[in-house]
């Protein structure tokens, strides 16, 4: 997909906050600081031009240069705080990289905290995406454990309202397997079109799944790490 038109840009935010495991970015995992099985993904795959992190943390950004990537700038601190969501991220991101290196076409959007990927799946996703010029993003998903169809909101005078379907179709009283099966982004892995993070959303209407065998691990909690670092051992 890369060429005359622009770049593939695998974009690692990395922030150096964080409540539920401090530093975790830095964690050891495999004799290797968490952010950089990201970026070693990111530059095993022939697909991606540039692999870059994005952080607002010196320390983070030494070691992803360490493990191979550009870290051509510190995130501004109002990019960093702990409800800062993607899309301003990207967007400043993409600023900067076109105002200093040309322009990019694709984003590939690896969380350091979800550090395993199968091998290819990278190339994989950014090759879905080109085999389908209408589509605007690609989202790695799992099958859902627990079906929302069966799911409710619960107001405050405690009265029910189901979260899929009408009451007509009364989704929650029909067995399991009749029901339609229902998939969740798992944050391993996104693909979007530059364009469409210029233009204000992370995904556009058009998403394509991406379905995978990789281990689902979101290191956010201790408890999490030790389960990497289990499934490294392992």
């Amino acid at each position: 997909m890369s060429g005359p038109e622009g770049a593939v840009v695998a974009l690692i935010p990395a922030r150096g906050g964080s409540k539920g495991l401090p530093r975790k970015n830095l964690a050891d995992l495999g004799g290797r600081p968490l952010v950089a099985w990201s970026v070693q993904a990111a530059l095993d795959a022939a697909s991606v031009d540039r692999v870059v992190v994005c952080t607002d943390d010196e320390e983070i950004a030494a070691a992803a240069s360490a493990a191979g990537a550009e870290v051509p700038w510190i995130r501004p601190t109002e990019l960093a705080t702990d409800d800062a969501p993607d899309l301003p991220v990207f967007q400043h991101a993409l600023n900067r990289l076109e105002a200093d290196g040309g322009p990019v076409v694709v984003f590939v959007h690896l969380r350091p905290t979800s550090p395993f990927r199968e091998p290819g799946l990278i190339d994989r996703a950014v090759r879905l995406l080109a085999g389908h010029p209408d589509a605007d993003a690609v989202r790695s998903v799992s099958p859902v454990v627990k079906t929302p169809f069966k799911m409710w909101f619960v107001g405050a005078d405690d009265r029910m309202e189901p979260v899929v379907g009408t009451w007509d179709e009364e989704c929650f009283n029909r067995p399991r397997q009749q029901l339609p099966e229902v998939w969740t982004q798992d944050g391993t892995l996104d693909v979007v079109r530059a364009d469409v993070v210029r233009h204000g959303s992370m995904t556009g209407r058009h998403v394509l799944a991406l379905r995978h065998d990789s281990p689902l691990v979101d290191v956010d909690t201790a408890a999490d790490l030790e389960r990497a670092r289990s499934l490294v051992i392992d």
